[in-house]
């Protein structure tokens, strides 16, 4: 009795031939043999990892993580078409377990017959837990080849399983000379495109304003070119570039990689004291309509973490900034934020403060247990004092220069030094403070 397979449906897109001029211009240059393909070098190049997958004829289940229009699907189509696999592609917002059983028996009847199967799915990060399990045994078996394509971690992204059967390969944002020959490509290879005249400052804005995705500046060129093409023939200048775009693209979520990347190149600048760094990433964050409060509360942390005693106002400051930022709102908030970035960016920084705490954390980790000196101890009751609670204690102020030499560490610990001041900023006075009223300890020490 032969197998009955489940009927599929809406697996792969109807076959119908679309009018030429309906099909978006970044679908009709899109390379149709790997030679064609611009970028991503560090894998397709002469000793690229894919390159020489494709040499001996083997892909590995993937997962291909980088930024939009950076080449995902194309390579997806372009290893099934070199393999000569049946090639499904699917996304993962519209798909659910259903559809994936039934394409994983159909893979299975191909693989009969000896033809492979390549299933892409596109934003693979959407898929939730079980779909994503959904995979795990088609994909352990090779019923299926799985290419994901995303544009987030796929560490936070895809589950442990899966990611385990997975090899992660990064693309890389394109860069300006790659999208110059992506650019030049589709001027002089497509049909409808053939003869525009593409003005040297507008071939410099569509660039520019692409934010390295292939796929928005081939978009852009062909807004521009039917907002000209009434013009004989169709010349197309900087303003109409412009005009098209009419929004810069930012590569920027909240959630997710160039969310943390573009904060921790923030921080990083302003421990670095580079205020022009900083203020740079700073207007980045902001233009992409992150959180004020996220940067206000990151620059307080930043003061007290990074800068410390070397410049103590600088936790004022900062502290001011979120209180302010909170009460303003945008976009004024966006005045005030400058402001403290550059004061601390321009401040001297210690980690004195960060360091001591570490160390004494260690400590008290390690010996729990450790007795606070008896004469620091308080003694609210008569017993406590007789049991010597307090015993022994001296008052500073009732010694010269407000300062007397006993010990407060417990005998354990006697001698530790967890706050070192530097000689930066503010710190060193402080640090000069101390040598001189410690001084007796310290010698005893060394």
């Amino acid at each position: 009795m032969s197998k009955k397979y489940p009927k599929l449906e809406q697996v792969t897109p109807p076959l119908f031939k679309a009018p030429k001029s309906a099909v978006p211009l970044a679908e009709r240059v899109r390379p149709k043999r790997l030679n064609e393909f611009i970028g991503q070098g560090h894998l397709l190049g002469r000793d690229g990892v894919i390159s020489r997958m494709i040499q001996v004829g083997t892909i590995p289940a993937m997962i291909l993580w980088g930024p939009p229009g950076t080449g995902k699907t194309t390579l997806a189509r372009l290893f099934a078409g070199t393999l000569k696999a049946d090639f499904i592609q699917i996304n993962a917002i519209s798909s659910g377990v259903k559809e994936l059983r039934e394409i994983v028996d159909r893979a299975q009847r191909s693989l009969e017959i000896g033809i492979k199967t390549i299933l892409f799915i596109d934003e693979i990060h959407r898929f939730n837990k079980a779909q994503q399990a959904a995979l795990l045994k088609s994909v352990e078996e090779g019923t299926i080849i799985l290419i994901g394509a995303t544009t987030e971690n796929p560490s936070f992204e895809v589950i442990s399983p899966l990611l385990s059967r997975c090899q992660v390969y990064v693309l890389n944002p394109l860069t300006k000379d790659e999208l110059e020959t992506i650019l030049k490509r589709a001027l002089e290879a497509d049909e409808i495109m053939r003869g525009v005249s593409l003005a040297e400052d507008a071939r410099e804005e569509l660039i520019r304003l692409s934010g390295g995705d292939a796929r928005v500046m081939l978009n852009a060129l062909e807004v521009s070119f039917n907002l000209s093409k009434s013009e004989t023939p169709v010349k197309i200048d900087k303003n109409r570039v412009r005009e098209a775009y009419q929004t810069q693209h930012y590569k920027y979520d909240q959630s997710g990689e160039e969310h943390y990347n573009t904060i921790s190149a923030f921080i990083k600048s302003v421990r670095g004291s580079d205020p022009d760094a900083a203020i740079y990433y700073l207007a980045r964050m902001l233009e992409a309509g992150e959180d004020p409060k996220f940067i206000a509360r990151r620059l307080v942390i930043l003061a007290s973490e990074d800068i410390g005693n070397a410049e103590p106002y600088a936790l004022t400051l900062a502290t001011s900034c979120f209180t302010a930022v909170h009460y303003v709102g945008m976009p004024e908030a966006t005045l005030i934020l400058a402001q403290t970035t550059a004061y601390l960016s321009s401040c001297p920084k210690s980690n004195s403060s960060t360091i001591a705490i570490s160390k004494a954390m260690s400590d008290v980790e390690a010996r729990p247990y450790v007795q606070i000196p008896i004469h620091l101890r308080n003694a609210p009751t008569k017993l406590m004092k007789d049991l010597g609670y307090g015993r022994d204690y001296k008052y500073s102020h009732d010694y010269q220069d407000h300062f007397v030499e006993q010990g407060y560490l417990p005998d354990e610990l006697k001698g530790r030094i967890y706050y070192e001041p530097t000689e930066i900023g503010k710190e060193a006075n402080l640090k000069k403070y101390l040598e001189k009223v410690w001084k007796k300890r310290r010698k005893e020490e060394e």
